[in-house]
C-alpha cells in the first residue's frame, strides 16, 4: 500500500526536467477536413511521436524527388549544349555541376538521417532551394541581352511550386516556399523585361494558381497522414494510445533516458510505469450493459489524462487495463501519483447513459522503468504488482519488487 512517507515536493518532477532535452511528447491529432485547418497550418500542435512518423514519410519523398532531380540534371546539361550559344555555356555549366553535387549531398543527408527530424526537414528545404538558387545565380551573372536565349529555365519556379504538392509540408511552410518562387519569377521578369506585360501577368497568375492547388494538396495530404496515424496508434473508444503505440513510445522514452544521461543537476532521469485495472469491471458490464461499461472506460480514461502531465503517456493496454508512463518520476513519486489517481477514481461519480451513478475503484501496480531493459519486462513487473494488489483486496496501490535486485 501507499505510504505518506514517500511524498516528494510537488515541483520535484518539473525541476528535474528543466535542464534536460525535451522528452518524447504525447498528443492527440484528429482531422476532419477543413475543420482541423489549425493542425495543417503549422506543426506547432503536432505531438513528438507524430513528428517522427511525419519525418519518416517526408524522408521517403525527399529521396524519391531528389533522385529524380539528380538524374535530370545531367540531361539538362545536354539540352543546354544543344540549345545555348557556346559563350553562354560557361555561365551555366559550372552551376549545373554544383547543383548536381548539392542534390547528391541532399540525398546523402536524407538517407543517413532516419530519426533526425531537423535534418530531414532541412534536406527537404534544400531540395527546393538548390534549383531556385541556381536559377537566381544564372539570372544575376548572365548578361541581360542573353536572357532571351535561355531555354527551359523559366519553368523552374513552376516546377518547384508543383513539387510542393508532393511533400506533406504544413501550409505555412508551403506558402513561404511558394511566395519565394513568386519572388523569383518576378525577379526573372524584371531581368528579361516582361514585368507587368500581358505575358508576365499571365505567368504570375498561373504560378499563383498553381500555388493554391499545391496548398490544397498539402492540406489534404497532411490531414490524411494524421488520420491514418491516429487510426494506427490510438484506441478508437477512448482516444488514448493503443498497445502497439505504447510499446513504441516506451522504447523512445528509454532512448531519451540514455541520451540525457548525466545531463543537468539531477543526473539520470528516472521514469516509472503504472498499470491500472478497473475492479470488478465484469459486474459493471452485467449491471449496466456494455454501453454503460464503455462509458465508464471513457470517463476513466479522461480522469487519467487530467491526473497526468503533458509529457506523460496514458494508454489503453487492453480491456479495462491502462498503462501510464511517468516521465521524470522515480518510484516514490510514482507511488504518490498512483495513490492520487486511486483516490480520485474512488471519489469520482461515474455514470451510465441514464445518469445512474456507478461505483468504480481501481487497483494499480507500480514499477521503475530501466533504460536498458526490454519494455515487456517492465510491463510484466508492473502487471505482477497489479495482481498482487487485486489478490490483497483491490482498490489499492502496490509497488513491484526492485528490478535491480532481480538481476
Amino acid at each position: 500500500m501507499f505510504s505518506s512517507k514517500t511524498r516528494q515536493p510537488r515541483d520535484y518532477q518539473n525541476r528535474s526536467l528543466d535542464a534536460l532535452a525535451e522528452p518524447p511528447e504525447v498528443g492527440h491529432e484528429l482531422f476532419v477536413g477543413l475543420s482541423a485547418l489549425r493542425d495543417t497550418l503549422s506543426s506547432r500542435h503536432h505531438s513528438r511521436d507524430f513528428a517522427f512518423a511525419h519525418a519518416r514519410y517526408l524522408r521517403s519523398r525527399v529521396l524519391a524527388v531528389g533522385l529524380i532531380f539528380a538524374l535530370l540534371s545531367p540531361l539538362w546539361i545536354v539540352v543546354d549544349t544543344l540549345a545555348l550559344p557556346v559563350d553562354l555555356l560557361r555561365y551555366t555549366l559550372l552551376g549545373r555541376v554544383m547543383l548536381m553535387l548539392g542534390l547528391v549531398g541532399v540525398l546523402a543527408l536524407a538517407y543517413f538521417s532516419r530519426e533526425r527530424i531537423r535534418r530531414i526537414r532541412f534536406s527537404a528545404g534544400m531540395l527546393l532551394a538548390l534549383p531556385a538558387a541556381f536559377y537566381l545565380l544564372v539570372l544575376i551573372v548572365l548578361p541581360p541581352e542573353q536572357l532571351v536565349n535561355l531555354v527551359g529555365y523559366g519553368f523552374i519556379p513552376f516546377l518547384l511550386v508543383a513539387a510542393l504538392s508532393v511533400f506533406p509540408f504544413t501550409l505555412l511552410e508551403s506558402l513561404g516556399a511558394g511566395l519565394a518562387m513568386l519572388g523569383l519569377l518576378g525577379f526573372a521578369q524584371l531581368a528579361d523585361g516582361s514585368w507587368l506585360t500581358g505575358q508576365g501577368v499571365e505567368s504570375l497568375w498561373l504560378l499563383a494558381s498553381l500555388l493554391v492547388v499545391s496548398l490544397a494538396a498539402n492540406h489534404f495530404q497532411l490531414s490524411l497522414l494524421l488520420r491514418l496515424y491516429r487510426q494506427a496508434t490510438h484506441d478508437p473508444l477512448t482516444g488514448l494510445f493503443n498497445r502497439g503505440a505504447l510499446e513504441l513510445h516506451l522504447s523512445k522514452v528509454q532512448a531519451w533516458q540514455r541520451e540525457t544521461e548525466g545531463q543537468g543537476s539531477f543526473g539520470n532521469v528516472p521514469c516509472s510505469l503504472l498499470i491500472l485495472d478497473l475492479d470488478h469491471f465484469k459486474r459493471i458490464n452485467d449491471s449496466y450493459g456494455h454501453s454503460g461499461g464503455d462509458r465508464v472506460l471513457c470517463q476513466f480514461a479522461d480522469l487519467l489524462v487530467r491526473q497526468t502531465r503533458r509529457h506523460d503517456c496514458v494508454a489503453r493496454y487492453g480491456g479495462e487495463e491502462y498503462v501510464i508512463i511517468l516521465v521524470g518520476s522515480g518510484e516514490a513519486r510514482a507511488m504518490e501519483v498512483a495513490e492520487r489517481i486511486r483516490y480520485a477514481v474512488e471519489k469520482s461519480e461515474f455514470t451510465d447513459h441514464d445518469d445512474r451513478i456507478i461505483a468504480v475503484t481501481t487497483s494499480i501496480g507500480v514499477t521503475r522503468l530501466l533504460q536498458d531493459e526490454p519494455p515487456q519486462q517492465a510491463l510484466k513487473r508492473a502487471d505482477e504488482a497489479l495482481y498482487r494488489a487485486k489478490r490483497e483486496g483491490r482498490n489499492q496501490v502496490m509497488v513491484a519488487n526492485n528490478p535491480l535486485s532481480d538481476e
